[in-house]
This record gives structure tokens, sequence and C-alpha cells, in this order.
């Protein structure tokens, strides 16, 4: 069976351009399968055998969401064996996916945002870096990942664009704004007077190399836990937040999946149910007669 996740590992890198990260996932959710399956031969993987494995998976309260990826997962590696011919028939052709519940997104709203933003003192080079990233990252909406992919030669700080790496590796430009830029310049100079004004990298640690998405993750928590905010508030947070505000202030949905570098409109329309539920609680609050 390891030859064959081995093959379907290429065929994601090679021919589908995931990410490392993406194809690590496939692999862990494909051993264990193959685990529960114990010896079976691959070509003995029926329809029957994929659903004893959703049964487990039920059993041990694994979450729908959860359930769904590993069966995606599942389902991409049987249409590849197919397709290349390995295996003589597709098992998981008929399985369905669990009906997920639709989870609406956590975003701050405008007076947070700014408070949290705001809350590193720029005293320091470490502060100057965080109210950068925290500027950025609302700023532009991109991904943490996104983030520490940012390259010095590949922002245009005049126009005002970043071009940033995201999921499939693929490239866009996208906006900040003045403010963000204004933190970026500010944060570039403290790099200037560390010594490292010629690393490629834009966001460094304290020892100057590259800043890990787990690190940026802890920086954003850090200064939420700081500013006192209320639970269930992520890093992935200023994300959301990006997209409800745009949308709340008359962005076009279309703009909004480009900005997001959302491959699919479907993925972008959580924002809209976000915001109706926005206008809904004004509504109920404001009309004498709701």
């Amino acid at each position: 069976m390891h030859r064959y996740i081995e093959k379907f590992k290429n065929y994601l890198t090679v021919e589908k351009n995931y990410s490392e990260h993406t194809v690590k996932n496939y692999e862990v959710d494909l051993r264990d399968f193959f685990s529960f399956l114990k010896n079976t031969e691959l070509k003995d993987v029926n329809y029957l055998a994929l659903r004893k494995y959703l049964g487990f998976l039920r059993a041990k309260e694994i979450s729908k969401r959860s359930v769904a990826r590993k069966l995606s997962s599942l389902r991409t590696f049987f249409r590849f064996l197919y397709r290349d011919g390995y295996i003589k028939s597709n098992p998981a052709v008929y399985i369905r996916t669990p009906k997920l519940d639709k989870k609406l997104p956590v975003f701050l709203d405008e007076a947070n945002i700014i408070k949290l933003i705001t809350a590193p003192s720029e005293k320091d080079f470490r502060g100057t870096r965080d109210r950068a990233i925290l500027e950025t990252l609302y700023s532009s909406g991109i991904r943490v990942s996104e983030l520490t992919g940012i390259m010095t030669d590949r922002m245009d700080l005049i126009s005002g664009v970043i071009k940033v790496l995201g999921k499939g590796k693929k490239e866009r430009l996208a906006p900040i704004g003045e403010e963000a830029v204004s933190a970026i310049k500010k944060y570039m100079d403290a790099r200037i007077d560390k010594s490292w004004g010629g690393k490629k990298s834009l966001f460094l640690n304290k020892r100057g190399t590259v800043l890990s998405q787990r690190s940026v993750r802890h920086i954003i928590n850090r200064y939420i836990t700081a500013c006192s905010i209320r639970e269930h508030i992520s890093p992935h947070s200023l994300r959301h937040s990006f997209a409800t505000h745009l949308l709340n202030r008359g962005a076009d949905l279309r703009s909004v999946q480009e900005l997001l570098g959302h491959k699919n409109l479907s993925t972008t329309q959580i924002y809209t149910h976000v915001s109706t539920e926005r206008l809904k609680s004004v509504y109920d609050k404001a009309h004498p007669r709701a």
C-alpha cells in the first residue's frame, strides 16, 4: 500500500500543485484508513469496507467536518487509482458526505479591530513588527501562511500591493491600505537598525530568521488576551473581519472573492450570511414593531 500512497503524493504535488501541508494531511487520512483495514489488499477494498470505516469514525464520535475531510481524501485517492488503472472500479463513488452544520465565521467589530491592531507598543523592534503584522493581516485579508511567505522584493509600497503565494501555490496581488504601508515602512526601518535590511523574508523573529506561522498565531493570541477581547477569536478572525467589513460597507461579493483568493464563490458566500445576521440584529433592536 505504501507505494500507492507515494504515487498519490507525487500526483498531488506535481499535477495538482498542492502544498506540502495539504499533501501531508492526505497521507495521514489514508494511513488511518489502511490502518483500520489492517492487512486488506487494495483490490479487496470495496464499498462495504468504506461503510465500515464510516461506522468506525462515527463510533469514535469524530466530528462531521473531520469525517468529511477524510472522505474527501479517500475519494481523491481512489479516483486517482482508477484513472491510472491501478484498480478496476472505484469503491468511493457512491459514498455520501455527511451533511455539515453551517458554521458562521467569527469576526471582530470595527472598534475591537482598531483596539487589537493598535495594542502593540512601537517603542521597540518587537512591537513595531507586531503592529506591522496586525495591520497587514487586516488590511489585506491574507492568511497567516501567506503572511509568513511575503518577500521584500514582492512588495510595492508605492502602489500599495503585495504579491502573496496562496493555496495551491497560486500567486495573487493583495492590496494594502495606507495604515499598513506606514506600519511596514516603520518596521523596515527597524530591520535596518538591526542590520537585517538585506533579508529577503519580510517578517523575522528575534534571531533574524523567518517568523513561523505558529509564532505569528502566538503573537496575535497574546494581543487578543491583552485586549480582553471575547473568546473564540483566533488569528483567522482577522481575515473573517476583513471580508465582513468590506461587505458591510458595500463591496461586491466577486471582488471580496478575488481579494480573499477563494477559488469558488460559494466559499465567499458564507460572509453574506454574517452580514444578513447583523442586519437582522440591528432591525430587531431598532424597529418599534420588530
